[in-house]
């Protein structure tokens, strides 16, 4: 049975080293040997039984690792910053896999974030083909009516692009305060989806937090602590993405 064949860069990219973008960038600049050879073009491929150097230092494929964070606003859902502010992967001190973020929550949302080192698994889960449920819950100025409400599931259009939730549902509503409590479930994950949702209602955002992906909740943890996805949850997350 022959051995499976890999792009390099994709090899590259899933050893947590870099992304791919970057791994090609490698390439071309001559810091990658395979078999002690110097491959500056693209279209190369690999098995796991060759020898991949970048810059001179023999590649490891890390171990796949999976968590989940509880995501505190005002946090970057990035691995750095050129702003020096604070970075969904300083949560995580103790992990020293290379971990990245799967999607991302806005600076000023809390909530269920993934993080894992394996390209592919992100990749599938992120997938517009695959309508992950995400669950949201936004405190909003005003009380909106059911109508408004419904205009959100036939979808709003906002910069161009229309924006649809799956279910919309008001949790409740404060007459004196003028703010309601709106819970929506989303497929898709575009920039600042739920804000720009609500806005285009009417109803601005004030807080927001993401309570659910796909099964997975914020059960048992506070913000700013994460947990390890056990084997059975990863193999649940593939037959859900795979399944759609």
């Amino acid at each position: 049975m022959s051995k499976h064949e890999e792009r390099l860069q994709k090899v590259i990219a899933q050893s947590g080293l870099t992304s791919r973008r970057k791994a090609e960038q490698l390439i071309l600049d001559g810091k990658v040997k395979v078999n002690n050879k110097t491959v500056t073009e693209m279209g190369v491929k690999v098995t796991s039984d060759d020898k991949v150097e970048v810059d001179g230092v023999p590649l490891e494929k890390e171990e796949s690792v999976y968590y989940l964070l509880y995501k505190p606003r005002g946090v970057i859902s990035s691995v750095k910053d050129d702003k020096g502010r604070k970075v969904v992967t300083d949560f995580l001190p103790e992990v020293s896999e290379r971990v990245f973020p799967v999607g991302r929550l806005d600076y000023d949302t809390s909530g269920i974030l993934l993080l894992t080192n394996d390209g592919e698994f992100a990749n599938q889960l992120m997938h517009p083909s695959k309508e992950v449920n995400k669950v949201y819950v936004a405190k909003v100025k005003g009380i909106p009516h059911k109508k408004e409400l419904l205009q959100l599931r036939k979808g709003v259009m906002s910069d161009n692009e229309k924006l649809k939730a799956v279910y919309v549902n008001m949790l409740s509503s404060d007459k004196e305060k003028k703010t309601s409590i709106i819970e929506l479930t989303l497929h898709e994950g575009k920039n600042r989806q739920v804000r720009r949702m609500l806005e285009a209602i009417g109803f601005p955002v004030m807080k927001l937090k993401r309570e659910q992906y796909s099964f997975l909740t914020l059960q048992g943890l506070n913000a700013g602590e994460y947990r390890s996805l056990t084997p059975k949850e990863v193999n649940q997350l593939r037959n859900t993405s795979t399944k759609l």
